[in-house]
């Protein structure tokens, strides 16, 4: 894959420090994309940049917390200025914490959401405002005004997890995190339709990254995080909404979506063991 077939010149991934973030940025840049990536830890990007130092593209270290609602939009006040908006928007940031229902902890579930939800949320609100509403402005205006050539067009994409598609053990947090934003998702699609702002769904199975090497039980069809990359990317480059990996375990678990609750949950205690 070359970027003379790629559309994105300019690409913004979140969690661009370590595992899925990370091997999508190793791909874009290595087919001449320049992205900037964001992490909270400038080490893993700086690491990271000095990687692909002798790639076609660049990575362009961004240090930021999603969290930090004030921090986002300080940092697009920043690119309105130097008159930058990426053509493609991937917001893959995220963590796990799984603990039983014993260890219930509203804290730890508000800490989660604060980063899988809230922190998607924080960075959707510039992003979709700067797709939609900044108005069109001609060759000749000044940089605080370049942004307004992105109205109408753009591409974003919003990666959950296959975990949000139906409670399972453990994952109360995190399942409700990733559920939320399908929904999220699926309700922007609708609206975004027909004004030239594209916008996907990236539901991934199990992906080996230093947060799935925390699991301790098997990982049905777990699959390598430059793997997952590609997919992505094919994904993004296609028309479909919901870009989906490992497709057979995938459609496996959508057929659960349809399984009434006491088939359900007699199926997933056996598969999982719980005794919840």
């Amino acid at each position: 894959m070359k970027n003379d077939v790629l559309p994105w010149k300019n690409v913004w991934i979140t969690g661009a420090g370590r595992g899925i973030g990370a091997a999508l940025t190793r791909l874009l840049c290595d087919d001449g994309v320049t992205v900037y990536g964001s992490a909270r830890t400038l080490e893993q990007l700086t690491q990271l940049q000095q990687a692909l130092a002798s790639s076609p593209g660049k990575l362009i270290p961004v240090p930021l917390d999603i969290r930090d609602h004030d921090a986002v939009e300080q940092q697009f006040q920043v690119w309105d200025q130097q008159g930058f908006m990426p053509d493609l928007v991937v917001l893959n940031a995220g963590s796990h914490d799984a603990f039983p229902a014993t260890e219930f902890s509203a804290a730890r579930c508000k800490a989660l959401l604060d980063i899988n939800l809230q922190g998607t949320l924080n960075c959707l609100e510039p992003v979709l405002y700067r797709y939609l509403h900044v108005g069109q402005q001609g060759e000749s205006d000044t940089a605080e005004q370049l942004t307004g050539l992105h109205k109408g067009r753009g591409q974003v994409a919003v990666v959950a997890s296959v975990a949000g598609y139906r409670g399972l053990p453990t994952a109360a947090a995190y399942g409700a995190g990733k559920a939320a934003l399908i929904n999220l998702c699926e309700s922007l699609r609708l609206e975004l339709q027909g004004k030239g702002v594209k916008l996907q769904l990236i539901n991934p199975g199990f992906v080996r990254t230093p947060l799935t090497d925390k699991n301790d039980f098997p990982m049905p069809a777990l699959m390598e995080a430059d793997e997952a990359a590609q997919r992505i990317v094919k994904g993004l480059l296609s028309q479909r909404f919901e870009i989906v990996f490992p497709r057979r375990f995938v459609y496996l678990l959508k057929l659960f979506r349809v399984l009434p609750y006491n088939l359900y949950f007699w199926l997933i205690k056996r598969i999982t063991g719980s005794t919840t």
